[in-house]
């Protein structure tokens, strides 16, 4: 078998290779990034209008990807968070899986590892399976994802937009250069509103 993409013999999926693909051509996609080392990636991916990185709110990324997926039905909303993030806001998963958004999709990078503060391990490193409580919660689409060619399928599946979405994806816990997106909140906030609701967004 070829080897894909972001695969390394004994290493698990590089999660930068993993955010690229999932971001490549993504149109008006809008994306909330986790905590940490998912806004990184995204970054990386490409600093763009209509990402939202999070500098702060540990466990909010879920439910600021719900209500956004409320707010803008017509939308395809895409959270990409961490392991330690989720778990932190893991109630969310309940709140989704009971108002079914047609629109969102949240994709855990699971490095087990709390990556922002000294790579301690997480709860996914000792048996704790998000995407089991994902289902359990309600949620019909959940996903362990595993290889690049598994990434690929899960893209198509979340520009489909058929139902809330949720994957857990195992990733390499390396540390890596920081790709850090603007740090001022206000100039986040503001550029985002107006690539989604259009240059008066401001007066709104």
């Amino acid at each position: 078998m070829s080897k894909q993409i972001g695969e390394r013999p004994g290493k698990r999926l590089h999660r930068r290779e993993v955010v690229k693909e999932l971001l490549a051509g993504r149109g008006d996609l809008l994306v909330v990034g986790g905590l940490g080392a998912p806004s990184w990636d995204i970054t990386n991916a490409g600093d763009h209008e209509l990402n939202f990185p999070l500098w702060g709110a540990m466990g909010g990324a879920a439910m600021i990807g719900l209500g956004l997926a409320l707010a803008q039905p017509k939308k395809k909303v895409l959270v990409v968070t961490g392991d330690g993030e989720m778990l932190m806001g893991v109630g969310a998963l309940a709140t989704i899986a009971i108002l079914k958004p047609k629109n969102l999709s949240i994709v855990v990078l699971d490095n087990e590892r709390y990556g922002e503060t000294g790579q301690q391990e997480t709860h996914t490193g000792h048996g704790v399976n998000l995407a089991g409580m994902a289902k359990a919660a309600g949620i019909a689409q959940t996903f362990a994802v595993r290889t690049q060619a598994e990434v690929a399928r899960l893209k198509k599946r979340i520009h489909a937009g058929a139902g809330a979405l949720f994957a857990q994806i195992k990733i390499d816990p390396e540390k890596l250069p920081l790709v850090l997106p603007p740090r001022d909140a206000t100039l986040l906030k503001n550029r985002f509103r107006a690539a989604l609701l259009g240059p008066d967004a401001a007066h709104q």
